[in-house]
């Protein structure tokens, strides 16, 4: 199974993305691990994303993808993969199908998690993170036994710079304008998958479950 995993910040994406590589077998793929991954090793890829993002600057849709193409032409990736955090804008998809087309392969759905933007600020608001093990909590959804530590190793937990409310809208905003529009891609192909992203966490796993379980 291939499969886009789209939604805005917040919507729970990587909560599902654990759920379907467990169940199904596949390979979660983020374009942010890529790109961690290929600095740290300092590939020749690593090096030249290094250089715009030391600069401040957006990796070029060209270096992101022949990034992307290295890690899905990986032996592991043969029983298939989930993209998340890719692709981002219209350029993109259309980049993305015509290399699975020029490798005889495409698309089985693209995944859109659908969540208000109302819920999701105060969603992101309230996360706090433990930056030693990479726990995560949530001041009312998910609060840890004591107030401000994380449960599994003690450390002191904080908020993120990018879950900050003010940040938080931006970074919706920047999903909707530029994103968003990939929905109607997708619909257009056929593909498109949405899935109600306000609901328990359990109900929605349920829902993502049968909508995959229709596609293959």
């Amino acid at each position: 199974m291939r499969l886009v995993l789209l939604g805005p910040p917040g919507a729970g994406k990587g909560t599902q993305a654990k759920k379907i590589i467990k169940d199904w077998k596949v390979v979660h793929i983020s374009t942010g691990d890529l790109f961690r991954a290929n600095i740290k090793n300092e590939t020749e890829l690593g090096k030249k994303v290094k250089a715009y993002l030391d600069q401040g600057q957006l990796v070029p849709d060209e270096l992101t993808i022949a990034l992307l193409w290295d890690r899905l032409d990986r032996e592991d990736t043969e029983n298939g993969y989930i993209l998340d955090g890719f692709p981002r804008t219209l350029a993109q998809a259309k980049a993305l199908d015509e290399g699975l087309k020029e490798r005889g392969q495409a698309l089985d759905g693209a995944l859109a998690l659908v969540v208000p933007f109302d819920v999701l600020v105060p969603r992101l608001a309230g996360r706090r993170v433990c930056p030693e093990c990479g726990a995560s909590f949530h001041i009312k959804d998910q609060p840890p036994k004591k107030e401000g530590v994380c449960d599994l190793c003690g450390h002191e937990l904080i908020q993120r710079d990018d879950d900050r409310e003010s940040t938080v809208a931006q970074r919706i905003r920047v999903y909707e304008d530029s994103t968003a529009p990939l929905l109607d891609y997708y619909r257009s192909q056929g593909k498109l998958i949405e899935v109600d992203g306000n609901q328990p966490v359990d109900r929605v796993e349920d829902d993502v479950q049968k909508a995959l379980q229709e596609i293959q």
